[in-house]
């Protein structure tokens, strides 16, 4: 009879977790990711869009997710005359960048998350370009307003951990102004349905 009991009171757990979990839909035409790099002369910055993506909810808060990111068709939308705003992208997809014809995604996988209020958390995760992953961590805000989620958060890394050292100071002497700095911003915005 105790085993009968026990074996009740461990489904009947089991089923409730599941009730309280949920994979989000995420909209990939309302979310977005937007990318920023900077050199001593100014800055750029452009689109990278969402080819895929899913956050896991338990509830009502985030707990896991995973987002990958179209290189192919990353942007740049700070340039206003045609032929340079085409240089730039394709220089971007080359191998001085991106290498996007080898590479033609790049992913983040949530690993951890931690939460100090219904709004702020603290994501850590894995994120891969050109193949190489590196542990990342970043605040994010999170609002919910009836069954949407949105996730806002913006990911800073070292571009020269991924094998881009294109014109960075730390591995070429007498650039002058045309050094380009190794941290790039990703700002990340997620919106699901719950």
């Amino acid at each position: 009879m105790k085993l009968i009991t026990t074996l009740i009171l461990a489904f009947g757990s089991f089923f409730t977790i599941g009730e309280n979990f949920a994979p989000a839909t995420v909209n990939k035409t309302e979310s977005q990711v937007t990318w920023k790099a900077a050199k001593v002369t100014g800055e750029h910055w452009g689109y990278v869009p969402i080819a895929d993506a899913k956050l896991d909810v338990t509830g009502g808060k985030i707990t896991g997710g995973s987002f990958e990111m179209d290189m192919v068709n990353l942007t740049v939308e700070d340039l206003t005359d045609e032929k340079s705003k085409g240089n730039l992208t394709n220089h971007l997809k080359s191998d001085d960048f991106f290498s996007v014809e080898k590479f033609n995604k790049s992913t983040f996988k949530i690993t951890d998350v931690k939460s100090t209020s219904a709004t702020d958390y603290t994501i850590t995760g894995d994120l891969t370009i050109k193949g190489i992953t590196k542990p990342v961590s970043f605040p994010a805000k999170v609002a919910v307003a009836g069954n949407k989620m949105t996730a806002t958060g913006t990911i800073k890394f070292d571009r020269t951990h991924y094998d881009i050292k294109f014109r960075s100071g730390n591995f070429f002497e007498n650039l002058g102004d045309r050094m380009i700095y190794d941290e790039v911003n990703l700002d990340v915005k997620l919106v699901a349905t719950i």
